[in-house]
C-alpha cells in the first residue's frame, strides 16, 4: 500500500499555483533548431519558414530571441498546421557550414524560405513581435490578383512587369504551380489570373501564361513549356521578372551584395540611355552563360561619385565599366571596346581565372599587353 503524502500549507499553495499555471498557460510554439541533419527536410516541407541565423555571443542575437519566440506564438495561433509557417533558428557558431551555405555574414540575420527556396530579400524590418507577425501575414497573403472581366485583362498597369495566367479552373495543378511561382517572385512582377468564362477568350489551346512587359511597344510573350513543371515555369517567369542588367542603388546595394556574386557595373549618367542599351545588348550577347557567376548592374554616376573616386574616375569619365570583386575593383578600359566581340567576356573570364587579381598585385603577365587600369577599392 502506497502511503499518503500530506503537503504543508506553503507547499500546497505552490503546487496549486503550478497546477493553475499549467492549465491556463497557452501552448507555446517551438522554435526548431536546424542542423545539417534536419535543415533540408524541415525547410522543404514548410510553406513559409522564417529562420533566425544567430550567434550566442552577439548581444543583438540575445535580444531577438524572446521577440522571435513570442512572434512565433502569435503566428502559430493563426496558422496552426505544422507546415504552414515554421519559425526556426541556426546557431552559426555551431553550424558554420550552414552559415556559409546561406552567406550569413552578420548576426542576427532573418531569412525567409518558401518550400526550401531561400528568398533573395532578407527581413530588414523592425525587430518587434508585431512587425514580425505582420511580415509573416503579408507573406501568407495571396500574391495573385484575380481578374473578373475582359477589360481588366486588356488594360493592366503597363508600368509594371505583368505575368497573367489564364486557367479553366482554380482547382488545378496548373494553377497551383503558378501560385507557387507567384509566392516567390511577387516582389519582382505583378501576378494576375483569370478563370472560367473570363479567361476563355485567351485560352485558345488550353491554359496558358503570358508575360506583358513594361511599356506599350514591346510584344507580349507566351510560355510554351509544361505548366505543371515547376522548374521550367519558375525559370521562364524569373527570366522575365528579373532583368538581366539591374540597377544598383543605395537602397538595394546591401541586398545585392548578400547574393554573394561579384558585380560587373556600368557607371553611366542617368540621361545616357544609349550607353546603357549598348551594355545591356553586349551582356546578353557575350555573357548570358555567366548569369549565375556574376551580377550585371548599372549605376547612376552622379549618385555613385564616391565609388568612382576609388577607381580614380569622376562622372566626367562616364560611361565606365568595372568589376567589383568585394576585394578590389578592376576597370575595363575604354567603354567602346565593349563592342569588340568577346572583349567583355574575356574581362569576366580574367576575373574568374584569377588573372585580374594577379595582375593587380604583380603587374601585367609577361606575355600580355597591359590591360585596362586597375585600382584598389
Amino acid at each position: 500500500m502506497i502511503p499518503a503524502i500530506f503537503l504543508s500549507l506553503p507547499d500546497l499553495r505552490c503546487s496549486l499555483l503550478l497546477l493553475v499555471t499549467w492549465v491556463f498557460t497557452p501552448v507555446t510554439a517551438e522554435i526548431i533548431s536546424l542542423d545539417t541533419e534536419n535543415i533540408d527536410d524541415i525547410l522543404n516541407n514548410a510553406d513559409v519558414a522564417l529562420v533566425n541565423f544567430y550567434a550566442d555571443w552577439c548581444r543583438f542575437s540575445q535580444m531577438l530571441h524572446p521577440i522571435f519566440e513570442e512572434a512565433s506564438n502569435v503566428i502559430k495561433e493563426e496558422y496552426p498546421n505544422a507546415n504552414q509557417v515554421v519559425f526556426a533558428r541556426v546557431d552559426c557558431d555551431q553550424h558554420s557550414d550552414i552559415a556559409q551555405r546561406y552567406r550569413i555574414s552578420k548576426y542576427p540575420t532573418l531569412k525567409l524560405f518558401r518550400n526550401g527556396m531561400m528568398m533573395k530579400r532578407e527581413y530588414r524590418g523592425q525587430r518587434s513581435v508585431k512587425a514580425l507577425a505582420d511580415y509573416i501575414r503579408q507573406q501568407k497573403s495571396d500574391p495573385i490578383q484575380e481578374l473578373h472581366d475582359l477589360a481588366e485583362i486588356t488594360t493592366p498597369d503597363r508600368s509594371k512587369r505583368n505575368i497573367i495566367g489564364y486557367f479553366e479552373q482554380k482547382d488545378s495543378e496548373n494553377y497551383r504551380v503558378f501560385e507557387r511561382v507567384a509566392n516567390i517572385l511577387h516582389d519582382d512582377c505583378a501576378f494576375l489570373a483569370a478563370f472560367g468564362v473570363v479567361s476563355k477568350p485567351e485560352r485558345y489551346s488550353g491554359d496558358n501564361i503570358v508575360y506583358k512587359p513594361p511599356g506599350h511597344s514591346a510584344p507580349d510573350m507566351v510560355y510554351l513549356g509544361s505548366m505543371t513543371n515547376f522548374d521550367g515555369t519558375y525559370n521562364w517567369i524569373q527570366d522575365k521578372c528579373v532583368p538581366l542588367v539591374r540597377e544598383i542603388t543605395f537602397e538595394n546595394g546591401e541586398e545585392l551584395t548578400e547574393e554573394g556574386l561579384p558585380f560587373l557595373i556600368l557607371f553611366h549618367m542617368k540621361e545616357d540611355t544609349e550607353s546603357l542599351e549598348i551594355f545591356q545588348n553586349e551582356v546578353a550577347r557575350q555573357l548570358i552563360s555567366e548569369k549565375g557567376t556574376i551580377n550585371f548592374l548599372h549605376a547612376d554616376c552622379d549618385k555613385f561619385r564616391h565609388p568612382l573616386l576609388h577607381i580614380q574616375k569622376t562622372p566626367a569619365d562616364c560611361p565606365v565599366i568595372a568589376i567589383d570583386s568585394f576585394r578590389h575593383m578592376y576597370v575595363f578600359g575604354d567603354f567602346r571596346d565593349v563592342l569588340i566581340p568577346g572583349k567583355l567576356k574575356q574581362f569576366v573570364f580574367d576575373l574568374h581565372s584569377g588573372k585580374l587579381h594577379r595582375e593587380f598585385h604583380h603587374g601585367p603577365d609577361p606575355t600580355d599587353t597591359a590591360p585596362g587600369e586597375i585600382f584598389l577599392i
